[in-house]
């Protein structure tokens, strides 16, 4: 009896093992699928992170030209305004004419921006705004009542960056505390009060800028709205340059998505797959460079330089697999939005990626085969295994070794028999 009891117990232990590795086998391909999902995220958030730095350094030249021709343009006229005013006081035909001067000034600061044509790969003549085509300015209006020379110095400051606020008002925020604190000490709170002032009438400038874009701006935007929907490029590489001019044009908005938002005709849907299908083509064209240029310095440790070459190919692998696994899906949106697709396939970009890691492999395996040539190595195994176990791993991925990789592999291979020490 307590023989068979044994032999009871050790076969229900026995289903509990087998259906606990049948739990097993989906876990785990669950965990590689969301490993993978978080791998393409993250190389999803450092090329939006990328693109994000170039329009703000973009959109801060932008605003230190616009405000170096404006202090330009305000120190030419107002010498002469002010002279005009002070010859001409006493009589009051003179005071009229000096203050037509003013006008004219605000109407040189109100030209509309003529906008730069696109890049075309073939000799098309873009169709410019009405209004840019009939002498680069809007027609002509009346001219407002002359104003303040405190406003016109200014209307210099129209043009906001929107991190720049965000920051005035976190530290805002954040002093907030500081002067509660010096309030309760019995000192007045009109330096509080100043910073509420100044935090309402900054956030008042930056909306009437936003306004005044969206008024003023409109044929222009119109302009872009529609080299966006015409769009329709053959190589990949002129949809880089097209999406580089468009983000210049942009950039002189005060706020490209607040300003946009005004405009429900805008493409929003194809100009993002442009921005992503190019920043992936120059992320790709980036990295295959730093492949083909890779070089291994002799003087650098071994564990060092392995570590160096192999953090180049799971770059490499990571990139190339996030493209694959979303390429079907991809490729039908660019197809659908005129937008090249070819590039992804194999036969294109994806295929010469994968052949570039022939080069790390036969770094990697030279690096080793020459430290087992030398008499300091003590672990000829393990390192031998480390040079086979990666020239698999590149073999796999790049589908199958050229014959210069073929020869270096074959030296590794002699080496570590220990025919050629």
């Amino acid at each position: 009896m307590p023989q068979e009891d044994d032999e009871s117990e050790i076969k229900l232990l026995k289903k509990e093992l087998e259906v606990s590795q049948a739990r097993i086998e989906p876990l785990e391909k669950e965990n590689q699928e969301l490993k993978q999902e978080v791998s393409r995220l993250k190389a999803q958030i450092s090329s939006l992170r990328a693109h994000n730095n170039e329009r703000k350094t973009m959109l801060w030249k932008k605003l230190q030209n616009s405000l170096d021709s404006n202090y330009t343009d305000a120190s030419q006229h107002k010498p002469s305004i002010f002279m005009s005013v002070s010859e001409q006081r006493p009589g009051v035909p003179e005071k009229t004419s000096a203050r037509t001067d003013i006008p004219e000034a605000i109407a040189e600061k109100k030209t509309i921006k003529v906008p730069n044509p696109p890049p075309r790969p073939h000799s098309v003549t873009p169709s410019l705004p009405k209004e840019v085509v009939k002498g680069n300015t809007a027609p002509p209006t009346p001219p407002p009542p002359p104003l303040p020379s405190k406003l016109l110095a200014g209307s210099r400051a129209v043009r906001r960056v929107p991190e720049v606020m965000e920051l005035y008002r976190s530290l805002t925020r954040r002093d907030a505390n500081k002067d509660n604190r010096t309030n309760t000490a019995g000192t007045p709170v009109v330096a509080f009060t100043k910073n509420m002032i100044g935090e309402i009438e900054n956030r008042s400038s930056y909306l009437s800028a936003i306004k005044s874009d969206v008024e003023s701006r409109e044929e222009f935007i119109k302009f872009l709205i529609k080299e966006v929907e015409s769009a329709a490029h053959r190589d990949i590489s002129e949809v880089e340059s097209f999406v580089k001019w468009l983000d210049e044009e942009l950039s002189s908005l005060v706020d490209e998505r607040a300003v946009l938002r005004h405009f429900p005709q805008w493409p929003e849907r194809k100009a993002d797959a442009l921005r992503e299908a190019a920043f992936t083509y120059r992320d790709l064209r980036s990295l295959g460079s730093e492949v083909s240029h890779f070089e291994d310095n002799p003087k650098e440790p071994l564990a060092q330089a392995l570590r160096r070459i192999q953090a180049l190919q799971d770059r490499l692998e990571q990139s190339i697999d996030n493209i694959e696994r979303m390429r079907e899906s991809t490729s039908k949106r660019y197809r659908d939005l005129l937008i090249p697709w070819e590039w992804m396939l194999d036969t294109g970009l994806i295929g010469q990626m994968k052949l570039s890691s022939l080069k790390l492999a036969k770094e990697y395996m030279k690096r080793i085969a020459k430290e087992l040539q030398s008499d300091e190595c003590s672990n000829d195994d393990n390192l031998m295994l480390q040079g086979v176990r990666f020239a698999y791993r590149v073999h796999q991925f790049a589908g199958g070794f050229d014959v210069e990789t073929i020869q270096v592999f074959q030296k590794l291979k002699k080496v570590g028999l220990g025919s050629d020490k």
